[in-house]
Formats: C-alpha cells, sequence, structure tokens
C-alpha cells in the first residue's frame, strides 16, 4: 500500500510540474523580483511544514498550488486507465489461523495406510505401504461405524454371527464369551463383520469387508 501512495504522490509531483506558468522545477516564469521573493518565502514555508509532516504535505503546498490544481490531479490519475489497477497485497496474518484452517493443519500430518493390511500377533503394527508391509490398528467399518477392535492371540469360535457382535460390540467382556485362544493369530471386529487373521493379509483381498484405515498420527 505504501508502494502505490508513493507512486500516486509522484505522479501528481510529475504532472504539477507541467501546469501552466510552471517551470521544470516548479518556479514562475514571471520575471518579477518580488514575486521571486514571496516564492522564495513559500518554499521555505512548504519545506518546514513537509520536515514535519511527511512527503504528502510537501506536495500538497508546495510551489503555491491550489486546491483545485491538485484534486483535478489526482482525480485525472485515478482515473487514468495505466495506472495501478492491481489490487493490494495484504500479508496473510499467519498468527490469527481459524478453527478450519488449524483443522487442514492437524490433517495434513496424519497419513492413510496404502495397502492396509491385516494380520496375526506377530506382524507389527503402524502405517502400511507397500515397501514396509504393517498391519492397520486404525482400522473403521464405513457400514456400521464402529471402529474395529483387535484382540491379539485370539479367533473368534465358529458360531460367532451378526446379532452376537450386533448386540455386544465393543463391551469385551461380553466378547469374550465366543474367543478362543490361539497362539499368533489376531482377531477383528466391528459391529457388523469379523475375522480371524494368521498372517499377513492384504484387505482389497476381501471384498466383503468395508473396513478403511482411520488414518495415523506421525
Amino acid at each position: 500500500m505504501a508502494d502505490d501512495l508513493d507512486r500516486l504522490l509522484d505522479e501528481v509531483e510529475r504532472r504539477l510540474r507541467r501546469l501552466p506558468g510552471r517551470g521544470p522545477a516548479g518556479e514562475h516564469r514571471h520575471g518579477d523580483e518580488e514575486e521571486e521573493e514571496e516564492l522564495e518565502e513559500e518554499r521555505a514555508a512548504a519545506a518546514a511544514a513537509a520536515a514535519k509532516e511527511g512527503r504528502s504535505a510537501k506536495l500538497l503546498i508546495s510551489a503555491g498550488s491550489s486546491e483545485e490544481d491538485i484534486d483535478d490531479i489526482i482525480d485525472e490519475i485515478c482515473n487514468d486507465s495505466g495506472f495501478a489497477k492491481t489490487p493490494l497485497k495484504l500479508k496473510p496474518n499467519s498468527a490469527s489461523l481459524t478453527p478450519e484452517s488449524n483443522s487442514a493443519v492437524v490433517q495434513a500430518h496424519r497419513k492413510r495406510c496404502c495397502p492396509v493390511y491385516l494380520g496375526g500377533s506377530s506382524s507389527p503394527h503402524g502405517i502400511g505401504t507397500s515397501i514396509s508391509k504393517r498391519t492397520c490398528d486404525q482400522l473403521r467399518c464405513t457400514a456400521c461405524d464402529f471402529r474395529v477392535s483387535l484382540f491379539n492371540d485370539y479367533v473368534w469360535d465358529q458360531s460367532c454371527d451378526y446379532l452376537f457382535f450386533r448386540n455386544n460390540m465393543p463391551e469385551l467382556s461380553k466378547l469374550r464369551a465366543k474367543m478362543r485362544k490361539k497362539k499368533g493369530a489376531r482377531a477383528y471386529a466391528c459391529q457388523c463383520s469379523w475375522r480371524s487373521i494368521g498372517e499377513l493379509t492384504d484387505l482389497q483381498t476381501d471384498q466383503q469387508l468395508r473396513w478403511v484405515c482411520g488414518k495415523h498420527a506421525e
């Protein structure tokens, strides 16, 4: 904004010098000595005022210009199609973040597994990739909107059904009724689906499961 103001003041000063009756330095072209002395006094007064008021004050009182002349010049400059039509660029205030932008920053530090792996209790868990094959422990079901629970060294009894998980998830004390011990295995379940996994498995190979990675905090 300061740059645009400087440009405006420069243009005003330049056009003032071109007004009729003014020379290259804003002097009267009349040769009367008395007028010259008065002009010098006006300049001295203008310089003193400019030292206190700044450059804009200097322009407004320099060379005995009338307010009408200055107003006309400013209007002409502002209406000139070639003068500063670029919008002002305001610097963003990085200290004032909206809740939405704060949320975006938090989300930027969370990652999803790609691909998503299931596995037994011996398989490490974390952010799974094609290189780092880790089992996801942040699974969520898009069908029932429940977080997927997992239990190391257990499998589900063959008698498990939809109603059992619908009525008992996620209460571990009730789920234990149909959990069976098995070293190295891992039992997964949400409110509508369940699986017993013994080895590393790509989730995409089981099309019936509606489980997705719910993102991991780095």
